[in-house]
């Protein structure tokens, strides 16, 4: 190790649905960490986390950043699954930057292991994070702090079932949202386990669905609108990217379409009337200090052009860094370029 560089612990991977997606934003990251000034500033330590929630070192994760996974890279026996210690590298990781997107590393766990070890780490700390991930913590978050929202009902999985609950809570969902609408479960990210109902039966395959996966459950109406976002970065003074939107042809932006080549598009800046893009910067700045978060976010928003209504969505703590993910893009539209920003989000680790 060079006694002038910040030893950085990259640790990506995890035990979610987005697991894939995670090595591939690794990858962007530790490419940002190791090109340009930033290789002398910099000495990265990789660290994987496998599906059953196991830590390597080095070893394995650089062959799972090189893609080489035509033999699997951990030594057999493999260890009981879950947390068991940090590999041995990792004792001389000064500060972490997790590349973590969905439970177990985008909810507040990770953050809370970094806690409890006393070191620093990129991103929101373990409030904000555990906030952002819970949809009806944050959307109640975001009524507190008075932003706007389109109409929803949170439910429960065991408000499901009883046939006779299911029967009264469909009946509500009829009477208060209406067809179609959106069934969400609460702490899962990119979309993963999100359903669009059109009729009665699509609304109770989304419930069970969404009731497998989680326990807290969020039904939103749906609505015509364009889908913005806006990056924000820094802790003690925080700024708002650029507005970017997205396009897509398929009905809605699901997971398939928001991670596969040529199914969406993105206009950065995006086409709006000044005002517009003044007010989402200005809301993402909003509903960050509403949640708690700080250091990284993607705040997402709906806008219906015919009324001018804008609705804030969601935010994202750990949002992608693919070579399709809004986030890198819209800072470096905004002045920034990879290896800046990295750079500037590893700084805001020591804030």
């Amino acid at each position: 190790m060079t006694a002038n560089r910040t030893i950085v612990g990259l640790v990506f991977g995890g035990a979610s649905g987005e697991h894939d997606v995670s090595i591939r934003s690794a990858r962007t990251v530790l490419t940002g960490l190791t090109d340009g000034e930033n290789r002398n500033r910099y000495t990265v330590i990789t660290v994987y986390i496998d599906r059953e929630g196991r830590w390597w070192g080095e070893a394995v994760a650089r062959s799972v950043l090189a893609n080489d996974l035509s033999t699997d890279p951990r030594p057999t026996p493999l260890p009981p699954a879950g947390f068991r210690g940090l590999p041995d590298e990792a004792s001389h990781v000064e500060i972490w930057y997790p590349v973590l997107h969905g439970p177990n590393g985008e909810d507040g766990t990770v953050q809370g292991l970094f806690r409890l070890m006393g070191q620093p780490f990129v991103g929101a700390d373990v409030l904000g994070s555990a906030m952002a991930m819970d949809k009806l913590a944050m959307k109640a978050a975001f009524a507190a702090a008075g932003l706007a929202q389109v109409p929803y009902i949170g439910l429960t999985a065991s408000e499901l079932r009883e046939s006779a609950t299911e029967d009264a809570v469909i009946q509500r969902i009829e009477r208060e949202l209406g067809y179609p609408c959106f069934v969400k479960p609460a702490n899962l990210g990119s979309s993963v386990g999100i359903s669009k109902a059109r009729d009665r039966e699509q609304l109770k395959d989304g419930l069970a669905q969404a009731a497998q996966l989680d326990r807290r459950i969020v039904v939103e109406q749906g609505v015509s609108a364009r889908e913005l976002e806006c990056a924000v970065l820094g802790t003690e003074a925080p700024r708002a990217s650029v507005v970017g939107e997205v396009r897509f042809e398929a009905d809605w932006y699901d997971y398939e379409t928001k991670y596969s080549a040529g199914t969406s598009s993105t206009l950065i800046p995006a086409p709006l009337p000044d005002p517009i893009s003044q007010s989402v910067q200005s809301q993402a700045l909003q509903a960050c200090a509403a949640v708690g978060v700080d250091g990284m976010a993607r705040v997402d928003f709906f806008f219906d052009p015919q009324s001018n209504q804008l609705w804030i969505n969601e935010i994202n703590t750990l949002p992608g860094f693919t070579d399709q993910s809004m986030y890198p893009m819209l800072w470096k539209a905004s002045g920034l370029t990879l290896q800046q920003l990295v750079h500037e989000l590893v700084q805001t680790a020591g804030e």
